[in-house]
């Protein structure tokens, strides 16, 4: 469920807000039952920024509110080395365990609904991710969301460098320009005039076999003396 609160905001500052679950909770008072909602939203730019947060409230509408403010407030900054993480990471939290792995470019988000939300609200294309712990969406998302905070840190820690999107972008388009200006040198026709200057090869030629003549015996004749 993805929607935007801020109708004011030009598009270029939205925020992509995905609802994770949603939980109905009751309280014991004096008066009796006090039921409310427990929602847990993801919110992300899509551009490597992304939060987490719960509401709780009396309605689903108020509930999400608070959610999406909490989510904006702990937004952190995600490190992406082009379309994927930089190196893989594994990280246990409560009863979750999940390990997120890099993948090439074109394979897309191979991981569950929890773990998916969130990467895909950073902005990441590529990863290849478990889960081996609980199955609790909440807990799923906490981890990751600590996970990818954890590389960060790492990350600015050891002084990694980054490739962008566009840089990655950018690399790629000169190599298939490349290509395509080698597959036409090779398709191109030679022209003519390559050709006419191209030395002709001379062949040795055998010299002609002289024909004899036949020879003709002359015819003596004898002279007889008288």
């Amino acid at each position: 469920m993805a929607f935007n609160n801020n109708r004011n905001e030009p598009k270029d500052s939205m925020f992509e807000e995905k609802v994770v679950q949603v939980s109905r909770v009751s309280k014991k008072t004096k008066g009796g039952n006090q039921f409310g909602f427990s929602i847990l939203v993801v919110v992300g730019d899509k551009k490597g920024k992304v939060g987490v947060g719960l509401g709780k409230g009396k309605d689903v509408l108020s509930s999400i509110k608070k959610a999406v403010k909490k989510a904006k407030k702990a937004m952190i900054s995600v490190p992406m080395d082009g379309t994927t993480i930089p190196f893989p990471i594994e990280l246990k939290k409560g009863a979750a365990k999940i390990i997120l792995k890099p993948a090439p470019k074109g394979s897309g988000v191979i991981a569950g609904g929890a773990v998916r939300s969130v990467v895909e609200a950073a902005g990441i294309r590529d990863l290849s991710a478990k889960i081996l712990g609980t199955n609790n969406q909440a807990s799923n998302v906490y981890a990751t969301f600590a996970a990818l905070q954890k590389m960060q840190e790492m990350v600015t820690l050891k002084n990694i460098s980054l490739k962008s999107i566009i840089e990655v972008e950018a690399e790629e388009e000169a190599k298939l320009k490349a290509v395509a200006e080698a597959e036409k040198d090779k398709s191109a026709p030679k022209t003519a005039d390559k050709k006419e200057n191209k030395p002709k090869k001379v062949l040795p030629t055998k010299a002609k076999p002289v024909a004899k003549k036949p020879v003709v015996k002359k015819e003596t004749k004898k002279v007889v003396k008288k």
